[in-house]
């Protein structure tokens, strides 16, 4: 039997994140606690960025300069986003509120 390695997430559920080689920016809707999406997907990423699966992966609402999208990004590759811009992904509003600091958190969530 292999070895299971429990990791905690660095990231957490509305915390607003960059991608560390792409210019695209995004807020975490979900986190995987390691690699769950398709093989196909996986292997259609160049060898020499593929990422390691045994690693949280995050599910993002995802925006760039043109448009707007859902990505599945690994944790290696992305970095807190700390430009306090908001975003301008249609889905955000569905799931989060942003208060007056500027944070997103989960609509329905009670303030601490």
């Amino acid at each position: 039997m292999g070895e299971t390695r429990d990791r905690l997430a660095k990231f957490g559920i509305g915390q607003v994140v960059r991608h560390r080689r792409y210019p695209f920016r995004g807020i975490i809707y979900d986190v995987d606690p390691v690699f769950a999406n398709t093989e196909e997907w996986w292997l259609s990423i160049p060898e020499e960025l593929r990422p390691r699966k045994d690693q949280p992966f995050y599910h993002l609402f995802a925006e760039n300069a043109e448009t707007e999208y859902v990505a599945y990004v690994s944790e290696q590759n992305l970095v807190p986003d700390t430009s306090g811009e908001p975003l301008r992904h249609p889905r955000v509003g569905e799931m989060f509120v942003r208060d007056r600091s500027g944070a997103y958190r989960l609509k329905g969530a009670q303030a601490h």
